[in-house]
């Protein structure tokens, strides 16, 4: 029996889809990234592709993973789980005894209960002070979850806008960044969808590795894989697979099939990591704070 439902339109069942997490954490021994973790979910809920391509009304994340990345927080603020700086989510020992969708309702319930509570101080604070405020905790749809990044948002629509051939030209630069060498962009040869093709040296070795770059502005499926690793085969070491938007997790699955050529994987969200770790295109300002400490002035 699913735990919840994924469709274009209405809201999933948000309690079913914390205690299909807590589950998932369970199967991969209490911890995993966000993509794991999705992942599990995912296959333990049976998400067909279908239902994995509906996307948000700003086309930036599918559906599915935009409200797990909710039921996270939501069992986070009822301290059923934790994360780490380096995006680890693992059970709590409260979120370790979850065993029905009782629980985590409970947890759900008492959250939004209260954010209302907050919402409904400021709006009396608000009132006080002569000033009109908007509840927007009371709305029934979301807006962002604990940990979103609004500068990958703005960076994937600026990527998503690019010519065709300025995108190749951005993985090109990336790809050299990132320690490659001759990379050539062929995606004007109608190469059977290889759009590059770069040398990685590793120590005393080298890859020749071609790559596909493509603008999506939703899930890439496993019929994708399965099509550029048909047209590396008899030519690269390995694939590398560069987009803007997400990979369902059959695609996933297929990049990595046993018996079959690996291809790695490389989606908006680590795209976006990757032009920032290099600097292109994306600078990181680091504030000053200044402390005045007045203690220290009375034992002067």
């Amino acid at each position: 029996m699913r735990r919840f439902e994924i469709d274009q339109d209405s809201l999933p069942d948000l309690a079913g889809m914390m205690l299909a997490t807590v589950e998932a954490l369970h199967v991969l021994g209490g911890s995993a990234t966000i993509q794991e973790l999705d992942e599990e979910v995912i296959s333990l809920e049976g998400v067909t592709e279908a239902e994995q391509r509906h996307m948000m009304a700003n086309n930036t994340m599918p559906r599915v993973n935009y409200f797990l990345s909710w039921a996270r927080t939501y069992l986070k603020r009822g301290g059923a789980l934790e994360n780490s700086a380096r995006g680890v989510w693992a059970l709590t020992d409260t979120g370790a005894k979850i065993t029905e969708l009782a629980a985590t309702q409970a947890i759900y319930d008492q959250v939004k209960q209260e954010e209302r509570d907050r919402a409904k101080a400021k709006r009396k604070a608000a009132k006080v002070q002569g000033k009109v405020h908007q509840d927007e905790s009371a709305q029934d749809t979301l807006d962002t979850p604990d940990g979103g990044d609004d500068w990958k948002s703005k960076l994937l629509d600026v990527m998503k806008a690019m010519q065709p051939d300025a995108f190749e030209r951005l993985a090109q630069r990336l790809l050299r960044e990132a320690g490659f060498v001759k990379v050539e962009v062929r995606g004007k040869s109608g190469d059977g969808g290889i759009d590059g093709v770069g040398v990685l040296r590793v120590n005393l070795v080298s890859f020749q590795v071609y790559f596909q770059c493509k603008r999506y502005k939703g899930s890439v499926g496993s019929k994708e894989i399965r099509d550029f690793r048909g047209a590396l085969e008899g030519r690269a070491d390995k694939g590398l697979f560069i987009t803007t938007g997400h990979f369902t997790s059959q695609a996933s699955e297929e990049a990595t099939r046993d018996g079959a050529k690996a291809i790695d994987l490389i989606d908006g969200e680590r795209l976006c990591d990757l032009l920032k770790a290099n600097k292109l295109g994306v600078q990181t300002e680091m504030v000053e704070q200044v402390t005045v400490n007045p203690k220290w002035f009375s034992g002067v």
